[in-house]
């Protein structure tokens, strides 16, 4: 499903009718554009030693930003490690994003105030928490639905077979929201299936839809018919929105090993931002200077990230022990003592 083709023409599809002001179109080219200066200066922070790791959404913007403008307050989110675009729509203040990603904090935002369950880096383990809660919700006669994202790779995990099959029988309120990027680390889709994603919610008994996945408008509205399709009570949906991973899998990682610049620069000519950028020239619903406003705003958000992420305050050690039960544990105290008095033989060293 397409509403943008590759050089931003406009597609008519009457199965999925978006009517939006330019206003709203500006808006979701704005965030795209915030969101991915926010990626490349975490990228740089991390190259600087600032950050430990971190797990790029270049490319994805699209994706992202489609899905979670797609969002109302009735519903929660699970995602995986990338979905930086989707805090971005729930609120999440990217310098609070980094805190995960410095080693500072054990969440980086409050999930009841975000409406966003923290990253997840287990891969596919949060599809079961995902349905859980939506079965919560569909207990309590709560009218929202649960976005559960992850990407090609955790397709092939247990847990999300077994989120599947539970969502499917309960009728659970909760859309999987498949970013196939085309790899999982190294290992190209092909390793993971034999058929489209989007085909496998058939075998479980519920719909599945394939997106452009670097077409914002297409993936804003499939996730709210998916989303409306859900809080309706008429069960689970499966999207496969299809887009690329233009950046490495981590900082860790060097693509180079694995895919070829034939690939990559393929892809590159379907970049979703250049393509809604495209889409608001010619159709005169954007002029130079919105463009040049926004360049100009996303500037000014990474000069505050990079201070905001510098000027974080450093744990105190022990604070590892501090939320690993509820309340008081015999065991963990003893860890604790024992830590405490191994950092005390260090604190009158020269």
């Amino acid at each position: 499903m397409r509403l943008l083709d590759a050089e931003g023409h406009r597609v008519e599809d009457p199965r999925w009718a978006l009517d939006l002001s330019a206003e709203e179109e500006r808006s979701l080219y704005r965030d795209m554009v915030l969101v991915r200066r926010f990626d490349a200066e975490a990228t740089t922070l991390q190259r600087q030693g600032e950050l430990g790791l971190w797990a790029s959404l270049l490319g994805q913007e699209a994706a992202q930003i489609g899905a979670g403008r797609a969002l109302d307050l009735r519903d929660f989110v699970f995602s995986s490690y990338r979905e930086h675009g989707i805090a971005w729509c729930r609120g999440v203040d990217p310098v609070g994003m980094l805190g995960f990603w410095r080693g500072t904090a054990h969440g980086c935002w409050d999930p009841y105030h975000a409406g966003m369950a923290n990253y997840q880096v287990v891969v596919g383990g949060h599809a079961l928490h995902g349905v859980g809660y939506a079965l919560g919700m569909q207990r309590d006669g709560a009218d929202g639905a649960v976005l559960v994202c992850f990407g090609d790779g955790a397709t092939s995990q247990g847990d999300v077979n077994e989120a599947f099959t539970f969502a499917s029988v309960y009728g659970a309120p909760v859309v999987f929201y498949c970013q196939n990027n085309q790899w999982a680390i190294s290992e190209p889709l092909e390793r993971q299936t034999r058929v489209p994603l989007y085909r496998r919610a058939l075998g479980f008994g519920f719909p599945g839809i394939q997106v452009d996945g670097n077409d914002v408008l297409a993936c804003l509205a499939v996730a709210r018919g998916a989303l409306e399709h859900a809080r309706s009570g008429a069960g689970p949906v499966l999207i496969e929105a299809v887009t690329y991973r233009m950046a490495p899998h981590t900082t860790s990682d060097d693509a180079t090993r694995y895919r070829s610049a034939d690939e990559a620069e393929e892809w590159a000519a379907k970049d979703p931002v250049a393509r809604m950028r495209a889409y608001l020239e010619r159709t005169g619903r954007a002029d130079a200077g919105f463009f040049k406003e926004v360049d100009e705003e996303a500037e000014t958000l990474a000069l505050r990230v990079r201070g905001g992420c510098r000027a974080m305050p450093d744990p105190p050690p022990t604070a590892i022990f501090d939320h690993v039960y509820a309340g008081p544990h015999t065991l963990l105290d003893a860890q604790r003592e024992e830590f405490t008095a191994f950092q005390a033989q260090f604190e009158d060293a020269p």
